[in-house]
């Protein structure tokens, strides 16, 4: 029997889910899909999430993984479920249905930068202003860097000088100030 949203046919199937729940950091996401309600003939919506663990960015010689686990609806108690026992760094978007996850502290959250980029996006084509234009500049600093260090392992010469070249921002009344 798998965890609740999960339909694990074959024992292949659970051995994959378990190794993708070993890592020390993987990534979340969901989507919707229509499913064609039994019975009825009707379609209703359910959710797709997607687990990945895939280091090999930060160097790691571990081979990658993906999990899918499907549930009728986007109640948190899915992703609570699926996380169960997992212990390390969730890397996701905001949906509130994680949060209960990162509460007793064996769960870090690590924000997904490419969502983040996605609003400021949809905030820049609507009203393009000094702010919005300032945020996607400085979200394309970042990704140049990863660019530059992604593969390398956290102790090489590119990787471990990361954090000297990115700056931290924080709000101000004109919209963001490097500290």
């Amino acid at each position: 029997m798998g965890r609740p949203g999960q339909r694990t046919i074959t024992p292949a199937g659970r051995c994959n889910s378990a190794y993708v729940m070993a890592a020390t950091k993987i990534h979340a996401d969901d989507m919707p899909v229509r499913v064609l309600e039994p019975g009825n003939g009707k379609t209703k919506t359910g959710r797709l999430w997607t687990y990945v663990r895939d280091d090999r960015p930060a160097g790691s010689v571990d081979s990658p993984a993906v999990w899918f686990a499907y549930s009728p609806s986007r109640s948190c108690e899915y992703p609570q479920a699926h996380l169960k026992g997992f212990r390390g760094i969730l890397q996701a978007d905001a949906f509130a249905g994680y949060n209960s996850s990162y509460k007793d502290g064996d769960v870090q959250e690590a924000g997904c930068v490419a969502h983040a980029r996605r609003k400021f996006h949809d905030l820049y084509l609507a009203r393009r202003n000094d702010v919005n234009t300032e945020a996607l500049r400085r979200i394309g600093e970042l990704y140049a860097i990863e660019a530059d260090i992604r593969g390398k392992p956290p102790t090489s010469e590119g990787a471990s000088d990361r954090n000297g070249r990115v700056h931290c921002w924080k709000p101000s009344r004109s919209g963001y100030a490097r500290r």
